[in-house]
């Protein structure tokens, strides 16, 4: 299964650079949360979104396209409509991107299937967030069951 715990373990853990395409400078909007998030937990966030162009979000300077960024990415989580994942999948394949990642409420099969056949994986209707604090540690702590059983603290967790 492509998202099982130990798959999902292995992404987060291997991917370092993530390419937030749809990044909203807007600090209410789940895409900015999300990011600030994973920011915070010491991944490169490469916002991607026309719209801010040229600007920078999270202080980091925002492109257009995924196909703009002057550096490897692992990992490209996509914070847009269904049916514009396909051209976003296309760009990840063409960067050399090891994942694409489709946020909660997207689930684009076809762009799914076009990027395994291209050697990435894919992993869809799910937030890099909420399985970042699911399988690395801080959920369970507060009364979240996070089916994940463990006897370990995490490290970061400042206690």
């Amino acid at each position: 299964m492509q998202d099982d715990i130990q798959t999902l373990r292995r992404i987060l853990a291997e991917s370092r650079v993530l390419a937030v395409v749809g990044l909203s400078a807007d600090w209410h909007r789940p895409s900015y949360f999300a990011a600030k998030y994973m920011q915070e937990h010491g991944y490169r966030v490469i916002p991607v979104n026309p719209r801010y162009c040229g600007g920078q979000i999270l202080g980091e300077r925002c492109y257009g396209s995924l196909r703009e960024i002057p550096e490897k990415v692992d990992l490209v989580d996509v914070f847009r409509r269904t049916e514009d994942v396909m051209p976003i999948a296309e760009d990840a394949v063409a960067i050399g991107a090891k994942v694409l990642w489709q946020q909660l409420g997207v689930r684009n099969e076809a762009a799914a299937q076009y990027a395994r056949a291209h050697g990435l994986e894919a992993i869809m209707d799910r937030c890099v967030k909420i399985e970042h604090g699911r399988l690395f540690g801080g959920l369970n702590w507060v009364g979240v069951n996070t089916r994940v059983i463990s006897a370990k603290r995490p490290r970061w967790l400042p206690y």
